[in-house]
């Protein structure tokens, strides 16, 4: 997939093309059924497929202080997004410059001077241009005067059944479900397990004094953290190798002064077949499988250690059903 961030890196001879518009955070499963759709008419037109997107969030520029948490960092998406089979992707950086333009000169100098658009796959809800002021008429509109077809996707409902049936599926669903600790509702719209992705640092070092070494994740790290608790995960080191592990999110309130953190503790540490097994400076994925249990607060140690044996052995139980793909 070819990766332009300005304008000025699309070649000239790029066209024809097909193209979609959107955020993308997530990636998810209606994204994906927009992007399939924009493959497909690409293939069958003997154009290439792109996808314009946009960092930072347009939101983070305009209302920095109400932005939504992005569920995922920049390299999951664009890994994400080449996965759906795109030729090409434009990674805008978004200004208020940019924010500026109104739709139609948006929609001339990007999606047909650079672009050179002979078809744009976008969703009923698609807004662009100053202030948000063009919509999918508009886009029908500016294509009739400007020599391309539009062609609008229908919104995708990911869940059949429970009691969100045929909720449109979204960013805003999934990150109510991260934020519930719901990773497997999260899981089931994103079509992949959710994951974060960062540099194991140091920590307090209480894991591995009471027995329970862990890999702490530092709190620059990218993608959303979900809600604290006890997870069943993986963690997948940077030879790409996925080990087992129970992912805990939060202060754990046995001791005081801990600030809020992920860390996951490899289930069978392979120690004594490879020697030292070090993480540290490493960079890392977590992918969170399901929720086992919300934080506690314990008598102290004894307890605590108690129930970390306890959720070893439970996530043991859920991976041992899972694929351990991640996808």
């Amino acid at each position: 997939m070819y990766y332009w961030n300005d304008l000025a890196e699309i070649p000239a001879d790029i066209g024809p093309t097909v193209i979609t518009i959107g955020n993308f955070d997530g990636v998810h499963l209606g994204h994906q059924h927009v992007l399939n759709r924009l493959v497909k008419v690409a293939r069958a037109q003997d154009a290439a497929a792109v996808a314009i997107s946009f960092d930072p969030h347009p939101a983070q520029v305009h209302r920095p202080e109400s932005a939504p948490e992005l569920i995922m960092g920049a390299k999951d998406r664009v890994q994400a997004l080449a996965d759906t089979g795109l030729d090409g992707l434009l990674m805008m950086h978004y200004t208020l410059d940019l924010a500026s333009l109104t739709a139609e000169e948006f929609v001339r100098r990007v999606l047909v001077e650079a672009l050179h658009a002979r078809t744009v796959v976008i969703g009923h809800d698609v807004r662009f241009g100053k202030g948000n002021a063009g919509d999918l008429d508009t886009m029908r509109e500016l294509g009739r005067e400007l020599g391309f077809a539009v062609e609008a996707v229908e919104d995708f409902g990911a869940l059949p059944d429970g009691p969100a049936s045929g909720r449109r599926c979204s960013s805003t669903w999934i990150r109510e479900a991260l934020r519930e600790g719901d990773v497997r509702t999260a899981a089931r719209l994103l079509g992949r397990t959710h994951r974060m992705r960062g540099e194991v640092v140091h920590g307090a070092a209480r894991g591995r004094q009471l027995g329970f070494p862990t890999a702490n994740l530092a709190p620059e790290s990218s993608g959303l953290i979900p809600a604290d608790g006890i997870y069943a995960g993986w963690l997948v080191d940077q030879t790409g190798t996925r080990w087992p592990a129970a992912v805990s999110v939060g202060s754990n309130p046995t001791f005081e002064g801990v600030s809020r953190q992920v860390e996951a503790h490899v289930i069978d540490r392979p120690d004594e077949e490879i020697g030292d097994f070090n993480l540290y400076g490493q960079h890392v994925i977590v992918e969170f499988v399901d929720r086992l249990r919300g934080m506690i607060a314990y008598t102290g140690p004894e307890a605590l250690v108690e129930q970390m044996r306890l959720d070893v052995e439970r996530t043991r139980e859920v991976l041992s059903t899972e694929s351990g793909t991640g996808r």
